[in-house]
């Protein structure tokens, strides 16, 4: 699946785009007409530790799903974000599995 990274006010490096674009294909298990997706890096400016902010928005036809998560570290926060899209997309195809039935 294509993603394009964009990091806001920050240069993110090689192996954190690496480690998001493999866990985001994994979805491609799930729900396999994922067409492609956005994923948007930002450090908040709060003065608390969880200030890594992680949002993830995914296309598929007709209709698109959006995950946004805070945490202490990019990975952590890509982690919770693919898990909530994971869940986004299995209530999805049960639903577009039942429509067809």
């Amino acid at each position: 699946m294509k993603l394009q990274m964009h990091s806001i006010h920050f240069d993110a490096d090689r192996k954190l785009i690496d480690f998001i674009q493999r866990k985001a294909d994994k979805l491609d298990t799930y729900y396999d007409q994922i067409i492609d997706g956005e994923v948007f890096l930002r450090l908040d400016k709060n003065d608390n530790n969880a200030n890594k902010l992680v949002e993830i928005k995914l296309n598929v036809p007709g209709k698109q799903f959006f995950a946004k998560t805070q945490a202490d570290s990019f990975e952590a926060a890509s982690d919770d974000a693919i898990e909530g899209l994971r869940r986004q997309i299995k209530k999805y195809k049960e639903k577009v599995v039942l429509a067809k039935q």
